[in-house]
Formats: structure tokens, sequence, C-alpha cells
């Protein structure tokens, strides 16, 4: 299958399987940006923004594109002009002043080992390079079908992080496993998007088949169960004590 038209039906499954409300995203670092691939046009007051504007349109970016968000060119390893990192410097100060992030903490947070020379951003299902990371805009319900499959597929369950959100990309890139990132408060400012009862869910592109196969079954099997438990929730509620055959029949007919 042409690799668009794979991907294609891969951003098909996710969206029919998960009942997804945007489409799935995919990020690609590469050091040469393909041919038809324009650069993003206007400016964004960070870096996760682009995480929606991909969801309709394909396009690539450069450090200058980052040009206001000191905190994502610092965590994907873009090459910082002296005021970005300026500006790091100050929003770290500030963070320390508001003991919200201590120098401590700096350590801990994620950033891309290599320097991409572009990241691309596209809907995945138009990906023009095969994605480093797929991004998910998910609820708890979601959440909970795609934990279930990291566990399957990595044999582990996802780690929850918290700031800043787009932590969560070198966080997946450097370890080759999925994560779910709850956002930030500045994150949630600047994606439309990112509602309080939404969380980012990241699964890494050399996974993604993996991972599709095995949220179409999951899905299946939650929608099924979910309904055998209102029903034996209705049984019991009526003074009924089903055996588990009983309400597997009572689904069944």
């Amino acid at each position: 299958m042409h690799q668009q038209g794979k991907y294609a039906q891969l951003a098909s499954s996710l969206a029919a399987s998960l009942d997804l409300r945007q489409p799935p995203v995919a990020i690609c670092l590469t050091d040469s940006v393909p041919a038809g691939v324009n650069e993003h046009a206007g400016r964004v007051p960070a870096g996760c923004r682009f995480w929606e504007d991909a969801a309709n349109s394909v396009f690539a970016t450069s450090a200058s594109d980052h040009s206001l968000c000191a905190i994502g060119v610092h965590t994907h390893n873009l090459q910082p002009s002296p005021a970005q990192q300026a500006d790091l410097m100050d929003a770290l100060k500030i963070f320390g002043e508001l003991d919200y992030v201590r120098p401590e903490d700096v350590a801990l947070i994620p950033v891309l080992e290599s320097r991409p020379g572009s990241i691309v951003y596209a809907p995945l299902a138009n990906s023009p390079l095969p994605p480093d990371v797929v991004l998910l805009f998910v609820n708890a319900n979601q959440t909970l079908i795609l934990s279930e499959a990291t566990q399957q597929v990595e044999n582990q369950h996802p780690p929850a992080m918290g700031r800043p959100a787009c932590a969560v990309v070198p966080q997946v890139i450097n370890t080759g496993r999925a994560a779910v990132s709850l956002g930030c408060c500045g994150a949630r400012a600047y994606l439309d998007v990112l509602t309080d009862d939404v969380a980012v869910f990241a699964i890494p592109g050399a996974r993604l088949e993996a991972y599709v196969e095995r949220i179409e079954a999951l899905a299946r099997a939650n929608a099924v169960l979910s309904t055998f438990h209102h029903l034996r929730r209705r049984d019991v509620e009526a003074g009924m004590s089903p055996t588990v055959l009983e309400s597997l029949a009572a689904l069944n007919g």
C-alpha cells in the first residue's frame, strides 16, 4: 500500500475506534523538508499550537517558527537565538519564584536527544513522512482504551506527564514508548481543543500499526463489555442476582 494510503487507513481506524473529535496528528523530525510542504504561515504564541493547526494542514517548522516559545525550543532541542535563550532564563526565573519549576526539576524535563533541522506537522492521514509521534486529543474513556493498548503493545502502562505539555514529544521519541500528557496551563491557554476534559496521548510512530490493531480490538471489546455491565447493574438494582452466564444471555438476547 502507498505510504499516504496506509496512514489514511490508520488515521481512519483510530478516529472510528476512539470516536475522536480531532484527527490524529503526525509529528515528523527531518533534516530535509519534502517537496510541496510549505513553511507554517503566521506566528504562534507556543509550539504546542502547531498540534492544533496540524489537524487541518501540512506544514514544516524551524526554530524561527518557535520564536515566541523558548520552552518549546528547549524541549525540542532546537537551536535557540540569543533572544530565545534570554526568554528561557527569564521564564525559569519566574517559575522558580512561583515555586512551580524548581532548579532540581529542570533536569527532569525531557529534551530531544537529537537536534532536528525541521519539524513537519500534518494530519496523520496526509503525513508526507513516517511519523515519529502521533498525537491524539482524548477524554478519560478514550484514554482507558489507549492505556490498555499500551499494556498489550509495550508490556507497561504509559506515564502521565504534566508541565510542559510539549515535553511529551521528546519523552516518546527518546524512549520509543507511549505517554499521556495532562497538558499544562500554557497549552490549555493556547489550544482551543485542549479543554478541561481533554488530554494528549502520544504514540511512538514506529509502533503505530501495532497500536491501531490493538485499539480496534479493545474498542470493540469495551463496547460489548460496557453493555454487559450496564445490564448487570440494571438487573441488580431490580433485586436480581444474575450470574455471569445469565448476564451474557441478556446481552445476547
